[in-house]
């Protein structure tokens, strides 16, 4: 498989491409990671599940379509599935070392398989890999076997019970690296009060150039975008 060499053009944030370059093509393909990769994404996201088999496989809906039936991944065995819907592994080969990918874990016990997939393509070192899941608790208790790795916190701000400093603090404790909210959640004193615990922040789901540029303001360290292109039409500095 042909590795895609990023853009080498220099943003001061991790440039996700949202299910590759959805905007454009098949989200979740191989051809929507190539093609993000063409059009300057220096980070690329997906959502990970487990085939029956065990093996990490990127979809976002988890299901696959048979006629008029959908039937969840796990159904399947990896050779069993359509053509279109890649593995871990294939995106892991695709994209070159210290590409940013970020992984959404569907399936609870599926960070065992994924750190096993990681390992086996960059091992034990790759700080680059995020890997986001919406309940601490459980980022908390896997922190141990994902040493090497990157753990996002990917949650909505009005979940947070106790509130954001609270939230930061317990980060910081259990070593779990990465604030990821929606964009509208986010705030310049919300940024910099992660950053105040050394934790990064990600904003998802920011589709046009002004939130782009919002986003880069408040020195957000990782943006989500359906259009990868985007995070190069405008000037991040220019007046909102």
């Amino acid at each position: 498989m042909e590795q895609i060499q990023p853009a080498n053009r220099e943003l001061s944030y991790i440039a996700f491409a949202h299910r590759g370059a959805k905007a454009y093509v098949r989200e979740n393909t191989i051809e929507a990671f190539q093609l993000a990769l063409r059009l300057g994404a220096t980070g690329i996201e997906s959502d990970v599940w487990l085939s029956k088999d065990g093996i990490p496989i990127l979809d976002h809906d988890g299901v696959v379509q048979e006629r008029i039936f959908k039937r969840p991944i796990g159904n399947y065995l990896r050779e069993q599935l359509p053509e279109h819907i890649p593995s871990l592994e294939d995106l892991l080969r695709l994209a070159p070392r210290g590409v940013s990918i970020s992984l959404d874990i569907k399936d609870d016990d599926g960070f065992e398989e994924v750190i096993k997939v990681v390992r086996k393509v960059h091992g034990d070192q790759a700080p680059f890999i995020y890997l986001c899941h919406p309940t601490l608790d459980l980022l908390e208790k896997v922190r141990n076997e994902s040493q090497g790795v990157s753990l996002v916190s990917s949650v909505r701000l009005s979940k947070l019970a106790k509130g954001p400093e609270m939230h930061a603090a317990r980060m910081r404790e259990s070593e779990i690296d990465v604030m990821n909210m929606h964009h509208r959640d986010w705030n310049g004193g919300l940024v910099a009060l992660f950053h105040r615990f050394n934790r990064q922040c990600f904003a998802w789901d920011c589709q046009f150039g002004r939130n782009i540029r919002e986003m880069a303001q408040m020195n957000i360290d990782g943006i989500y975008s359906d259009w990868p292109d985007r995070f190069y039409e405008l000037d991040s500095t220019q007046e909102i």
